[in-house]
């Protein structure tokens, strides 16, 4: 077995979890995680290893995310099949996922396979638990309407945490007042969460799978605003979406007060190259 310089940890999961290692190699990670294929004789396993100090949680979060993806049944996710604590590590044990070349149909797939995962509602917006958006506590108190949710549970954990990282906002009161009449109301939606497109991988029937889920019952149009924030989505995805599952009117036009949220985070994790877009949207809708 090439063992090479892995985590001894490692081997102590996989003789947890029954595999027979027959060889380890590193894949790509990110920023939080070290992630590794571990393959036996039959099989393939992906492990996601973090400092379980650091990030507590983290890992029963996003297999409960991948859970409630999977129980949908409209688009391809890994099945999460373990987490666990090993020395300081936290691990989590996923399906491996084969890749092939996209399919000739992909990105029309891809966008029907959203929009039928966005169809998938709740009584109210939030989640059964708190989670991540990358290593940032995501909050998912549960609230019964549209703006109040993105406002309460997603805008106002952000902004107060750049503020104390030094980042003085001057959010002014006008600028709720707008999200509350901008904001359309609409059930809430099953998103996932932190879909930029190193969040999908391509499988082995061509199609799309989601990874890194950052899961909740939210506004549908907080994905698109993802999606398009660094782009690498092919129009034809959001053509079939709102052939599909239309978007209601000047959906265009809010898709960056929902980036909002998303550049809230990059400023709080990667600093103040984010600050004059964050104050720019804050601007534009006050």
């Amino acid at each position: 077995m090439n063992a090479g310089n892995f985590p001894p940890v490692l081997n102590q999961i996989a003789e947890d979890f029954g595999i027979q290692l027959k060889d380890i190699s590193a894949l790509t990670g990110g920023d939080i995680n070290e992630v590794f294929l571990l393959e036996s004789r039959n099989d393939k396993f992906v492990v996601k290893l973090n400092d379980s100090a650091r990030f507590p949680g983290m890992f029963e979060a996003e297999k409960s995310g991948l859970e409630e993806l999977l129980a949908s049944s409209v688009i391809d996710v890994p099945k999460p099949l373990k987490t666990g604590q090993a020395t300081s590590q936290s691990y989590l044990i996923l399906e491996y996922k084969s890749s092939a070349p996209k399919a000739s149909d992909f990105w029309e797939k891809f966008g029907e396979q959203l929009a039928q995962l966005h169809q998938e509602t709740s009584e109210k917006f939030g989640f059964k638990e708190d989670n991540y958006i990358g290593s940032l506590p995501q909050y998912n108190s549960q609230k019964k309407s549209t703006a109040e949710f993105f406002i309460e549970m997603r805008l106002k954990p952000q902004i107060e945490m750049a503020e104390e990282n030094g980042f003085n906002l001057n959010v002014k009161t006008s600028f709720y007042r707008n999200c509350h009449d901008i904001i359309p109301s609409e059930p809430p939606s099953l998103i996932h969460g932190d879909l930029w497109n190193g969040n999908y991988l391509v499988n082995a029937q061509g199609n799309a799978c989601l990874i890194d889920p950052a899961v909740s019952y939210a506004p549908r149009e907080m994905d698109l605003g993802m999606m398009k924030l660094f782009g690498g989505f092919n129009e034809t995805l959001f053509h079939t979406y709102n052939e599909i599952y239309p978007l209601q009117k000047d959906w265009e036009e809010r898709i960056p007060l929902w980036q909002l949220y998303y550049l809230l985070v990059h400023l709080n994790i990667f600093g103040a190259g984010y600050r004059s877009q964050v104050t720019s949207i804050l601007q534009k809708f006050s």
